[in-house]
């Protein structure tokens, strides 16, 4: 007996675009889902995860407690943490500016036809792609009291030097030293901006009677300084979360004093060596809001100084 098999019917212009549609969002699916799963589990599931932790008593070995906002409350009176708020936002008040003029003023020396101007601008990147790790070894036999390389420049010209990393008083100051050996990615970037700012500019400044600083503040610096506001921005992020040069000059531990106690070397110890992980998210949680604020008021102060029309 035959089977009867009916006329198969065509699918409508819509219903072959949902098709395509689809099969096309299948193809895109399986060809980043290395990167979806990866994405999932690595850094979704961990970031949603530890807002959970916040509010819990964890320590990794046994299962977690919930226990309200109490180590919000005790991160209060934590005089560790307090510190280590302290050593952060001084580091960042002076590095972050420090480095954002550092930049502007080696760019502006950079752009300049010198001699040996591109052996120079390629040894400026040169710290870049040094490990961390590594400078600050470097760094800490240069701050060295004894047998550093700093303290013996300053005695040839007959000055005692400090034992900066092993002083309280020294240690900050050290290390913001240290921050501006990679102000070279900065420069480069401002480097950029600075060869595309339209030459006519110059040119009508002059023909007003600008001088070098009328020019360099009322056109070179408006020009570039979208790139200020990006190297601004990202200083500011980067100063929240040392942690690696603090973490080697100090051994671990912050001192001398906790003047190296940074908030990421002490949500480090809190998580990793005592193994208090629901206060170290908690400490996460406020880094990650303190990061988010201080951005949007940048972001929301920049209107005043940022100009993007080149026109």
């Amino acid at each position: 007996m035959s089977m009867m098999v009916g006329p198969s019917v065509p699918l409508s212009a819509q219903a072959r675009r949902r098709r395509k549609f689809w099969n096309s969002l299948g193809t895109g699916l399986l060809f980043v889902s290395p990167w979806l799963i990866g994405f999932l589990t690595l850094t979704l599931y961990p970031f949603f995860s530890s807002l959970y932790y916040s509010f819990t008593s964890y320590n990794i070995l046994s299962p977690a407690k919930w226990i309200g906002l109490e180590n919000y409350q005790k991160l209060m009176s934590d005089t560790k943490f307090m510190a280590s708020i302290g050593t952060t936002m001084y580091y960042t008040v002076i590095a972050v500016p420090l480095g954002v003029v550092l930049a502007v003023l080696l760019a502006m020396l950079y752009n300049q036809k010198l001699p040996g101007n591109r052996l120079f601008r390629t040894l400026m990147y040169v710290p870049l792609i040094v490990p961390p790790v590594a400078t600050a070894l470097l760094w800490q036999w240069i701050f060295n009291p004894q047998v550093g390389l700093l303290n013996a420049l300053l005695a040839k010209i007959g000055v005692v030097g400090p034992t900066w990393l092993g002083d309280p008083h020294w240690s900050k100051i050290s290390l913001i030293i240290i921050a501006q050996w990679g102000v070279g990615g900065s420069v480069l970037l401002l480097l950029a901006a600075l060869q595309d700012v339209p030459r006519p500019l110059y040119e009508a400044a002059e023909i007003d009677g600008a001088n070098l600083w009328h020019k360099f503040l009322h056109v070179t610096l408006p020009m570039i300084s979208p790139v200020v506001l990006f190297i601004s921005i990202t200083g500011i992020i980067n100063s929240f979360q040392v942690f690696t040069e603090a973490f080697i000059v100090s051994g671990g531990e912050g001192g001398p004093v906790n003047s190296t106690l940074f908030y990421s070397l002490y949500l480090f110890q809190q998580g990793f060596r005592y193994f208090h992980m629901g206060y170290a998210s908690a400490m996460a949680w406020l880094l990650f809001l303190a990061v988010l604020i201080v951005t949007l008021i940048v972001f929301r102060t920049s209107a005043r100084w940022v100009i993007y029309d080149r026109s």
